[in-house]
């Protein structure tokens, strides 16, 4: 819709992303409040300090929006926000509660919320930075390959570096050097979603018609099904080869699982063949035996799974996974998150009445079951309904928008945020081994977070693409009729 009438939807759109982001603070800072109020029987300046944080990021981002991106989804936004905030109250909280009980243990302890806090307006500075430098989202598309090009190196620096600049609990993906550390999987995951989407664009054509005779063409099947050439399918299957072979390098299983997922729903939606999703599953199956044959920490891993309470493990001391406590990799983690989500019941003990702390790694790995803990499973609900409404808007404005590169890159993205939640609550839930993926925008982690934030600008840049109303080119110029001479026949 063009002209006077869609001018005038600009900003009621607008406006209802504001009262979103108003109510969105409201509820973060009522979090704060029921913490405080709970933990201490009376507010602090802290309550002040997590409100202006949401207050801030709200308004800086909706006048960015409102200025380079009018016509982005007004949900996306506020649902960011929120789960931001709520991941900045929960981390709070359990900074109260491990404070406690390293003063018990004698130990030293450092406060995560406010590293938390830093990591936030960095990430929203990056998405300022984004929203405003790429104002169309078909411009990455040139870019595919050097993209893909920089996704692989972030994934391959934390297996050729040292362990002691990359390891982190067994897993090597990490990137540490004087107390910083970064982990490049979380950015490689969204620059190789602009690669997949960019590449199967082109070969589209390619990829649908695998499988069917055309001429003298020869045919190439796999266990009853027709593959493509390997000139055209070949690249997209190394890129994933080598990613796949790095994580496995590095014991990072879930981001391992996260690639093949979007390689697989990728493939799928350009396609619309099922025979992919078949072939994607038995590699997966494969992969997945392989892995658990050939490195102990996927033994380990769906040995708890499968026996979680045979073994007692002493209480330990700390409340860090590291080498010296193996109740990390025996089940007590697991178990203490389980029994915190049975404390929390339906309703749950209240914001700062359980004891979520008592998990090892509460805010990052484990922090949904923080959550279940202390909002019970009504909170729990809560939070997925957020979470797919936010994965349903983005696959909306895939659907939406005019470009096939941007219903790829809209898909996908959304889907990583799906996938991601669906392993970490599985995981936590003993619906699956648990992986190690952090919960998006809740969980206490710098890259997780900045990566997150660069995924919302990416989609609300298609957004606000698939929203636009179409211009009208105007109608070409008529050429004018030569006049003729007075008293002169035609």
């Amino acid at each position: 819709m063009t002209g006077p009438i869609a001018a005038l939807r600009i900003p009621t759109r607008r406006n209802a992303e504001l009262l979103m982001l108003l109510f969105s603070v409201l509820i973060v800072v009522a979090a704060e409040a029921a913490v405080e109020a709970t933990r201490d029987g009376h507010l602090s300046a802290h309550l002040a300090t997590y409100a202006a944080v949401p207050v801030a990021i709200g308004l800086v981002t909706h006048l960015v929006i409102r200025k380079v991106a009018p016509y982005a989804d007004p949900l996306l936004l506020p649902i960011a926000v929120l789960l931001n905030g709520l991941g900045l109250v929960m981390i709070h909280r359990l900074d109260t509660g491990l404070k406690q009980q390293a003063a018990e243990n004698h130990e030293s302890f450092q406060a995560a919320a406010p590293t938390q806090v830093l990591w936030t307006v960095i990430g929203v500075a990056l998405f300022v930075a984004l929203i405003v430098l790429i104002r169309d989202h078909r411009s990455l598309q040139r870019y595919a390959y050097t993209l893909a090009l920089v996704g692989v190196i972030f994934l391959l620096l934390p297996a050729v570096l040292p362990a002691r600049y990359s390891e982190v609990n067994g897993a090597r993906i990490w990137i540490r050097v004087a107390g910083f550390s970064i982990q490049p999987g979380e950015f490689a995951k969204i620059l190789l979603t602009i690669f997949g989407a960019a590449y199967l664009v082109a070969k589209r054509d390619v990829l649908s018609l695998a499988g069917r005779r055309v001429g003298f063409a020869v045919r190439r099947r796999f266990i009853g099904f027709d593959l493509p050439r390997g000139r055209d399918f070949g690249p997209v299957l190394v890129v994933w080869l080598v990613c796949i072979g790095v994580l496995i390098r590095g014991h990072d299983l879930g981001t391992s699982l996260l690639f093949f997922g979007l390689f697989i729903v990728l493939l799928y939606v350009t396609t619309e063949r099922v025979s992919w999703v078949i072939i994607g599953v038995l590699l997966f199956a494969v992969g997945a035996y392989l892995s658990y044959k050939l490195f102990g920490t996927v033994q380990t891993r769906v040995g708890v799974w499968l026996h979680l309470f045979d073994t007692a493990d002493p209480v330990p001391k700390s409340n860090t996974c590291s080498p010296a406590y193996v109740y990390c990799n025996t089940g007590y983690q697991l178990r203490q998150s389980l029994f915190g989500l049975g404390t929390g019941g339906i309703f749950g003990t209240g914001l700062g009445g359980g004891h979520p702390e008592l998990v090892p790694l509460p805010a990052t790995d484990f922090i949904i079951s923080s959550f279940g803990e202390e909002t019970g499973l009504f909170g729990v609900v809560g939070l997925l309904m957020l979470y797919s409404l936010f994965v349903a808007r983005g696959l909306a404005a895939g659907l939406a928008v005019r470009d096939s590169f941007g219903k790829l890159l809209a898909t996908g993205l959304s889907f990583l945020v799906g996938l991601q939640l669906f392993v970490v609550v599985a995981g936590v839930t003993r619906l699956l081994p648990e992986t190690g993926l952090t919960t998006p925008f809740l969980s206490y982690g710098g890259s997780s977070l900045l990566a997150n934030w660069v995924l919302l600008a990416l989609l609300l840049r298609v957004s606000d693409a698939a929203r636009r109303p179409a211009t009208t080119p105007p109608p070409p110029p008529q050429a004018k009729a030569t006049p003729q001479p007075v008293g002169v026949d035609a």
